[in-house]
């Protein structure tokens, strides 16, 4: 488990999120070259997008809206 801090980029807002991922997962994403599904394919959507940009669950329906409804 690693706590993950990531900027909103809508906000400004800093936050945290506990992903259960591990350093050498996290240094294989950073490298490059793959995509996150494939390197934490345990992870949620939702917590990919959080880990790519910094945008939690409730910021994305605020500012994008949820389009599966």
């Amino acid at each position: 488990m690693m706590l993950i801090t990531r900027k909103d980029p809508f906000t400004g807002v800093v936050n945290e999120m506990t992903l259960d991922i591990t350093r050498k997962q996290l240094d294989r994403w950073e490298k490059g070259g793959e995509l996150i599904q494939n390197v934490f394919p345990t992870l949620s959507p939702d917590e990919r997008e959080f880990l790519m940009t910094g945008i939690t669950p409730d910021s994305w329906d605020e500012h994008l809206g949820n389009d599966q409804e």
